[in-house]
């Protein structure tokens, strides 16, 4: 439950710093003072989207702290705003999303304010009130809900792309037949080239060629020749000069280097044909790969087989596409029908719990004044949905004899109030949600009524809940185990701040009496303020 509110810098309040404890209370105040400001500042911690102009001063940091107390153990939310619109969210001191804040704020604080009364008129709110009193716990049946909608999209999917294949079937098989024909080889693309490039220039090669092999090997004048001739006038003259032994060693290296060298040359010479044939087969080839290559938009070999590949690929699961349809259509047709059955496992316990929902209900209504009160849980047959496959109207007529219609299409303001407080009420019977904040849920009541009203909200309280409401009424403010008012002052600056505090007996005494009687406190509204407190 919440323990701790502090709020700094926010819309009217300067710093807020004020404790809280379990069972019934009450807040009260002039109109304007400032209530909506504080539910304004706890929403923010339920993850609210942050209005940056409710920060207070431009200088300042916004802080809205609250610490809460489960099963013995405190958990702190804070929300930090500034005036350039930046925000930061806490969970016990670590950084978090919005989205966080809602889900660990629904577990701990329920605020209903009078635009909740609106929630009558969805119907998953109607259902969530039937779910909740029989103890259903959807999250199975969503599960396999979902899951048989993702398996009929897949489905889906797959009909739409049979189709699509289908269509283009004729010119894949084409394509796949035309790279099938072609035997294609990754490496032969720039074997053909390099080979194309030699038979293009054989007539110069070997002209080359010829043109070499003899300055290196014509008898007597040929460079070989010459360099063995000069070899042996150097080995001759190193005999006779010593220092002439490492030229003469150089020279005959440079020799058998070059001898060898007019070899290879030979026999490169003798090697180099040109066959017209085997290049008119290489620039077909090679013509069918580049043909090939720019229909499918790639630059390799490599690439076309895996396109030959893809292709085959396609049509395989062609022949064998109406197998794996079935398949599919089988597998969503076993989905739907365990959706189907947790859906009916649902219905049934819905409908198990329709009688409790009316008699608690109707008595809690008449104990709010509506004595003639008809209530009826209508439940109908719907197409499977995310919620199940029943739909939930709360029928309502306040007076006897009179048709029940849509509880929005007949109830009063009052009514309402006093028919959602009595879900509440309900609700909280069966889920413990540790604090529950009413915002003037008795609008459009008063009397006998508002006080039978704030007898059910301390009821809720003291089932080891903490309920908070925001109130108006004398009679509601009466019953509260603790009291705290809103007040706002002006400031020596000029400027409007509002606090919080929590009232003593006396002061409980007075804030009661100038609700009964206005402005001017008589003695007599101070003797039926304390009836109404001490009673």
């Amino acid at each position: 439950m919440l323990r701790h509110l502090y709020i700094k810098n926010y819309a009217l309040i300067d710093e807020l710093d004020i404790d809280f404890y379990s069972g019934f209370s009450v807040i009260t105040g002039e109109t304007g003072a400032g209530k909506s400001i504080i539910l304004g500042a706890i929403g923010l911690l339920l993850g609210q989207r942050a209005d940056s102009k409710v920060v207070k001063s431009e200088q300042l940091k916004c802080i809205i702290e609250a610490t809460f107390s489960i099963d013995g153990t405190e958990h702190i939310m804070r929300r930090e705003l500034t005036s350039a619109g930046k925000s930061r969210s806490f969970i016990d001191d670590e950084l978090s999303t919005l989205q966080e804040m809602r889900e660990f704020g629904e577990r701990l604080l329920d605020v209903h304010s009078q635009h909740q009364n609106l929630l009558l008129q969805k119907e998953d709110f109607q259902l969530s009130v039937l779910d909740i009193i029989a103890g259903n716990d959807i999250a199975p049946y969503s599960a396999a809900y979902n899951a048989y909608l993702d398996a009929e999209q897949q489905l889906r999917d797959m009909i739409a792309a049979d189709s699509q294949a289908h269509q283009d079937e004729e010119l894949m098989r084409f394509q796949l037949e035309e790279l099938t024909k072609a035997d294609l080889d990754a490496d032969e693309q720039e074997s053909l080239e390099e080979e194309q490039e030699t038979a293009s220039h054989a007539e110069d090669i070997k002209s080359l060629l010829f043109e070499a092999s003899s300055i290196l090997s014509t008898d007597d004048n040929g460079a070989v020749d010459l360099l063995r001739l000069a070899s042996q006038r150097i080995t001759s003259a190193s005999e006779l000069s010593s220092h002439l032994s490492e030229v003469s060693d150089r020279l005959e290296s440079t020799y058998i280097e070059l001898k060898d060298i007019a070899s290879v040359v030979e026999d490169e010479l003798d090697n180099v044909s040109f066959d017209p044939e085997r290049l008119a087969y290489i620039n077909e080839r090679l013509d069918l790969i580049y043909t090939l290559q720019k229909k499918h938009s790639v630059n390799t070999v490599g690439e076309l087989l895996e396109k030959q590949e893809q292709l085959q690929q396609i049509i395989d699961s062609l022949d064998n596409s109406g197998e794996e349809i079935e398949a599919q259509k089988a597998k969503v047709e076993q989905l739907r029908t365990n959706a189907e059955k947790l859906a009916e496992a649902l219905s049934v316990a819905r409908k198990k719990a329709v009688s409790s929902v009316e008699k608690d209900i109707v008595a809690r209504l008449a104990d709010l004044g509506m004595p003639s009160i008809v209530f009826s849980v209508n439940i109908q047959e719907k197409k499977l949905s995310h919620d199940g496959k029943d739909k939930v109207e709360f029928l309502f007529s306040a007076n006897k004899g009179m048709p029940m219609r849509p509880v929005t299409q007949v109830a009063s303001g009052g009514e309402i109030a006093r028919l959602m407080l009595a879900l509440k009420a309900l609700i909280g019977g069966a889920v413990k949600l540790p604090t529950i904040i009413f915002d003037e849920i008795d609008t459009g009541v008063s009397g006998r009524i508002a006080e039978q009203m704030a007898l059910i909200m301390r009821e809720m309280g003291d089932k080891e809940r903490q309920v908070i409401s925001i109130t108006h009424l004398p009679q509601i403010a009466a019953r509260g185990i603790h009291h705290y008012r809103v007040e706002k002052h002006e400031t020596a600056e000029g400027t409007t701040t509002s606090i919080m505090r929590q009232l003593s007996d006396e002061e409980r005494e007075r804030e009661i009496a100038q609700m009964l009687s206005g402005a001017d406190v008589s003695a007599a509204a101070i003797e039926n303020a304390k009836e109404l407190l001490w009673k």
